[in-house]
């Protein structure tokens, strides 16, 4: 990266350009940068963006690949806010974190605040002793304060591919476990494990007790939080249902973060990846209703020539938060960078690293 010559140039420089402008001035800063910098395109980002990824794939993978290649000091995470925040946590002490837009967050990464955890956690311990008896679990797709919780309290995180390890992991060491912040993957994955619906209930944090009673929770091997994607829960049944009068012979393949009522309509559940692979590997002619984020269902129809491959619901549902990255704010980013100025460093405090590292270890260690 050069010496710092220039004063930041500001993102509304950037709005007004072209596409063919922000390409080309993209892929100028990013040749000028060389070695220095990777682009990390997870698979919801916009073709403007993930056409300059130097890799594109899941947060965590993405997240892995950027510690694995310590010798590039810069990552540029096209992704959401916890997904950078997962890249520093991994990445080495001379990697430098970048996230596009700052305004990238998570609906459902906010569905549990730290305070409310807290709470859960102390009311919890009036019921039962909740150090012995109780595993937190959180889903990767969450805020690095919530995965140092779970790594302070002996817990794990997870991703939709090894939920049902991590789950088995927590129950052969402690009795129960607090499952958050998505209760869809929760009970999705503990409904394939044949979990009685006696043995779930769904914590409310802005509910006495979760809105449950003592006995329910003493009962309870699973507790899930009430939270959810908001680009999931679109999906409803009867949008298998008007695709199965359709298509008889095609497929349904759905994200494990859909309703329950909808994962049980399908045919096949997964995470991202196993979607990709899946539909990827399916024999041509083959008919296939995808219920996951529309910008990478748009990408399997394009790439996947010999298949025909549809969205789920009538309804056009993108992830607004991963929305916000676009070709400007990338440019912006990166032309900053290429001048000596880096923008939107995303910084994981020391104590939160250290103890969601302890928890995203145990979770490599089990899958």
């Amino acid at each position: 990266m050069s010496a710092v010559t220039s004063v930041l140039k500001p993102i509304s420089e950037y709005q007004a350009l072209s596409p063919e402008q922000l390409f080309k001035r993209t892929a100028e800063a990013k040749h000028a940068l060389g070695n220095q910098v990777m682009i990390l395109g997870h698979n919801y980002q916009r073709d403007e963006v993930i056409e300059h990824a130097d890799f594109r794939g899941d947060s965590l993978l993405l997240s892995k690949l950027a510690a694995e290649r310590s010798e590039r000091p810069y990552v540029v995470f096209c992704g959401v806010h916890f997904m950078a925040e997962t890249a520093d946590i991994l990445s080495r002490s001379n990697q430098t974190v970048i996230l596009p837009d700052l305004a990238a967050g998570c609906s459902m990464a906010d569905m549990a605040a730290i305070e409310q955890v807290d709470q859960c956690w102390e009311t919890l311990a009036r019921i039962l002793p909740v150090e012995e008896t109780v595993m937190p679990a959180v889903y990767v797709n969450s805020a690095a304060v919530l995965k140092a919780f779970c790594g302070e309290h002996g817990g794990i995180t997870c991703t939709s591919s090894n939920a049902r390890a991590v789950i088995e992991w927590s129950w052969a060491r402690r009795e129960k476990i607090l499952f958050f912040p998505d209760e869809h993957l929760g009970r999705n994955t503990a409904n394939k494990m044949g979990l009685p619906r006696e043995e779930m209930l769904v914590w409310d944090p802005f509910q006495p007790n979760g809105g449950n009673s003592r006995e329910a929770i003493k009962r309870a091997k699973l507790i899930l939080w009430k939270g959810h994607c908001s680009v999931h829960q679109m999906f409803q049944p009867v949008h298998v249902d008007n695709f199965r009068k359709q298509y008889p012979q095609g497929k349904v393949i759905v994200h494990p973060e859909c309703h329950e009522d909808v994962v049980n309509k399908a045919d096949m559940s997964g995470s991202t990846e196993f979607i990709i692979r899946t539909v990827t590997a399916a024999p041509p002619g083959t008919v296939w209703a995808v219920g996951t984020e529309l910008n990478l269902v748009n990408r399997l129809k394009r790439e996947m020539t010999d298949k025909k491959v549809f969205f789920l619901s009538s309804t056009v549902c993108q992830c607004a938060t991963m929305f916000r990255i676009d070709g400007a704010h990338l440019c912006w980013a990166m032309e900053n960078l290429a001048e000596g100025h880096v923008v939107n460093h995303i910084v994981v405090p020391d104590d939160d690293k250290r103890w969601a590292k302890a928890a995203l270890d145990r979770m490599m260690a089990v899958s």
